[in-house]
């Protein structure tokens, strides 16, 4: 059974480092060691963090050589944006149809004046 993408993203940066991780690989592609040398963990911790960006389809694996270089893959955040657009939008038509019923501005049915009482 695979996971829906998006659960797999929120899931692999619902942990802090993995999201120092990504910022840090979303400006330049860098060498797994270049990623450790920035953390205070060992490359066994940084490698097991590379590993579930990259199965959550968030990183992008190029070798070079002896070497494994990483960069961000931006489009992998793509079923994470839609989520958090929808939610957003849909956060804002609330938050307008509030506004507008606290002003009375809300569509009413002919005869009625949009206000109680």
């Amino acid at each position: 059974m695979t996971d829906d993408p998006t659960d797999e993203a929120l899931r692999a940066l619902a942990e802090p480092r993995r999201r120092d991780i990504l910022r840090l690989v979303a400006r330049e592609e860098l060498a797994a060691g270049e990623i450790a040398a920035a953390f205070d963990v060992s490359r066994t911790a940084i490698s097991q963090h590379v590993t579930v960006l990259k199965n959550a389809g968030l990183l992008v694996e190029r070798r070079a050589g002896t070497r494994r270089l990483y960069r961000a893959r931006p489009e992998g955040l793509a079923g994470l944006r839609e989520f958090l657009d929808e939610m957003w939008a849909g956060a804002l038509d609330t938050a307008r149809r509030l506004v507008e019923a606290e002003r009375g501005l809300t569509d009413t049915e002919p005869g009625e004046t949009g206000r109680a009482g």
